[in-house]
């Protein structure tokens, strides 16, 4: 399999890196931006694995790109993050990192996923690495756009755009790589609405798929405030659910390695002079389920953006097919109990809410607000 297979729909992009790993306009700094789900990283790192591999050597690019994919090679370092923010002692560490000569690959590279999540003060340490970097040292940044990072940062990259993937060539793929069949995965590449990650996701767990399936009956169940209260809790109780499937089972893996590197037996009592770096474990972890919890309720909110807008289509005649096609029934009962601008609003106060969490308010408060704009009252006579 070529290290280019779990790409999708982005031609341009595959062809501006490739030539400049073989040479042809390559730049020291690149930043590769596009909407979630498009593959960001995954071009990031197929993008490494051909720098850092050496085609004079038989068999090395096979070598390099298993490396690569367990993130060992010698020659790569890489920051990321599951917490809020990136920390700026972390960033100092890849900074220093940086100036190392490479030892067996062609180049040093260097990636920063989610590189929007550097604060100011932190990107400001990056940017000093970035103005004279090592003569063999290639920096590749992630972030869903531009705007997200400084613009004396942005003035110091290449910049490659990925575009959103269309949903054929979604499912394409999640049928081709996982197995699926082609209508479940198009099911699938729809209802994620081309995001290659979530699409996965909802092709081979069924427990994400109920969860989905519950955020629209509870959305489009509201009649009465204090339903709309209700529907919150449970939203937030589902998000939860979404973060801990997600982060459960690593947590307990890491936790294994940890104690198995510090010798202490399964079971056993952890020495009081070995606590401390379990405690640095846990509360990155913590880190890891805020932040967690707040993708999950994000993957809510886009979903209901997904639900009103097909509402707000049908109303409006638009002749667009809807996203989720599987419950066009509910979406044309839901279009005769709301005017299209009782939608907008609506899609408007699911906007505001995204807003609110990333704000740090309160997610059940965000939510509570939102839903009540959701309450569409059963007309007396269809009781």
């Amino acid at each position: 399999m070529s290290i280019w297979d779990e790409l999708t729909g982005q031609a341009e992009a595959i062809a501006t890196v490739r030539a400049a790993a073989a040479g042809d306009g390559l730049a020291h700094s690149w930043l590769i931006t596009g909407p979630p789900g498009s593959g960001r990283s995954t071009l990031a790192y197929a993008f490494a694995t051909e720098l850092l591999a050496r085609p004079d050597l038989s068999g090395d690019l096979e070598h390099t790109t298993a490396q690569v994919a367990a993130r060992t090679h010698p020659d790569l370092a890489v920051l990321s993050t599951e917490a809020v923010i990136i920390k700026i002692e972390d960033v100092r560490k890849l900074v220093t990192a940086s100036q190392f000569s490479p030892s067996v690959g062609r180049y040093r590279v260097m990636v920063i996923e989610d590189a929007d999540r550097m604060a100011e003060r932190t990107s400001n340490v990056l940017l000093k690495a970035l103005e004279e970097p090592p003569e063999r040292t290639i920096w590749i940044l992630c972030a869903p756009s531009e705007a997200d990072l400084l613009p004396t940062i942005r003035s110091r990259v290449r910049s490659v755009r990925l575009r959103v993937p269309s949903v054929d060539d979604v499912a394409e793929l999640i049928s081709r790589r996982d197995g699926i069949s082609l209508p479940e995965a198009m099911r699938a590449a729809r209802e994620a609405q081309a995001h290659i990650g979530m699409a996965h996701r909802l092709a081979t767990d069924e427990h994400a798929r109920t969860r989905r399936r519950r955020t629209m009956e509870l959305a489009l169940g509201i009649r009465s405030v204090s339903a709309a209260v209700l529907a919150a809790a449970e939203l937030l109780d589902i998000a939860g659910q979404d973060a801990k499937a997600i982060t459960e089972e690593r947590d307990a893996e890491e936790r294994d390695q940890a104690l198995r590197s510090l010798g202490v037996e399964p079971g056993g009592t952890v020495p009081p002079a070995l606590r401390a770096q379990l405690k640095a474990l846990e509360e990155d972890q913590k880190r890891r389920a805020t932040r967690s919890l707040r993708d999950g309720l994000d993957r809510i909110l886009v979903d209901l953006l997904s639900l009103y807008r097909d509402v707000l289509v049908l109303q409006l005649g638009a002749g667009l097919e809807p996203v989720n096609l599987a419950i066009y029934a509910e979406l044309a009962q839901a279009a005769e109990r709301a005017t299209p601008a009782q939608t907008l609003a609506t899609l408007d106060a699911i906007t505001e809410a995204r807003v609110r969490i990333e704000g740090n308010v309160a997610p059940a408060l965000a939510l509570e607000a939102m839903l009540v704009s959701a309450i569409r009252r059963v007309p007396t006579g269809a009781r």
